[in-house]
């Protein structure tokens, strides 16, 4: 008799676990001459819900960290991909991509991990200023992060298309929560087995696999989401964002024109777009009293 093989379950990730969808839904995915390479849990409302508790209990300990320690762990997750490179491109040929496209995506992925750790302790003192006015105090302007992004990653690319979502994010001290590609999600799954094996803490990053046709209204009218950002072409769905995003002036932006092999796919700007300005006043001494004290 033949034998019938045993299709993978690519599972979603949430809080540092590997749990499968609350509804129990999947949905089976196939190659182009139409054969189911794998069963793809189809995220629900509770399961984004459930992310975004997770995301949020993250965010104290992952925003408070040293920014060399967070430049460490996405250097560490640069690692641990590209010791897995191999499965990642066999997942890419998989999904359609021919050899060179995938072994491209594969290297730009890995080298884009390394671009943001490079910056997580740079960015500050770029995007930061001595502010001049007119009383006797020091004025600074300095970014802090924004909270949890809600981010739903291109749809057209697996696994560059999300590190170029992530990277920046996490790189600036926020938390997220990715609905990855319908089309091509193995990828996705796998990039969440990378990042549970580095030590990057749980509930960081929290990974999703489904349809954006229903999942893109909760992603941005959830209350304790702060940002969405948004990275496909559907106009309808940034409509219905930023309409919902009006409920508690979320933060919104749409990269639907964003050339992911492109050098203006990575940026510090991009990290900026996920934080908030904080201005802080300090009273100078007087210089006169100081010396005569002296």
């Amino acid at each position: 008799m033949e034998r019938l093989e045993i299709l993978k379950t690519y599972k979603i990730y949430i809080g540092g676990q590997f749990p499968r969808t609350e509804s129990g839904r999947f949905y089976p995915l196939k190659n182009k001459k139409g054969d189911v390479i794998a069963n793809i849990c189809l995220s629900s409302r509770k399961d984004f819900r459930n992310a975004v508790v997770a995301a949020r209990g993250a965010f104290g300990g992952w925003s408070s960290r040293a920014a060399f320690n967070r430049s460490q762990i996405l250097y560490r997750i640069a690692e641990m991909l590209e010791g897995r490179k191999e499965q990642f491109f066999s997942e890419l040929v998989t999904q359609g991509l021919t050899a060179k496209t995938a072994q491209e995506e594969v290297t730009l992925s890995v080298d884009r991990l390394v671009y943001y750790a490079g910056w997580c302790d740079k960015y500050q003192a770029i995007l930061s200023s001595v502010n001049p006015v007119a009383s006797s105090h020091f004025n600074f302007s300095m970014p802090e992060p924004t909270g949890i992004v809600a981010i739903i990653a291109p749809e057209e690319s697996s696994l560059l298309g999300l590190v170029t979502a992530i990277a920046p994010i996490i790189a600036g001290g926020n938390t997220c929560v990715v609905l990855a590609s319908e089309s091509k999600p193995l990828c996705a799954v796998t990039f969440a087995e990378v990042l549970n094996s580095s030590d990057l803490p749980g509930g960081v990053v929290n990974i999703l696999t489904g349809n954006s046709a229903e999942l893109h209204s909760h992603f941005s009218s959830h209350m304790d989401v702060n940002a969405v950002t948004y990275f496909r072409k559907d106009k309808k769905e940034i409509t219905t964002i930023r309409e919902n995003a009006a409920l508690n002036v979320k933060r919104i932006f749409v990269y639907d024109n964003l050339e992911l092999v492109s050098d203006k796919a990575q940026s510090p700007y991009l990290i900026f777009d996920a934080q908030e300005i904080k201005t802080t006043w300090h009273p100078i001494e007087n210089i006169g009293s100081a010396k005569a004290g002296y």
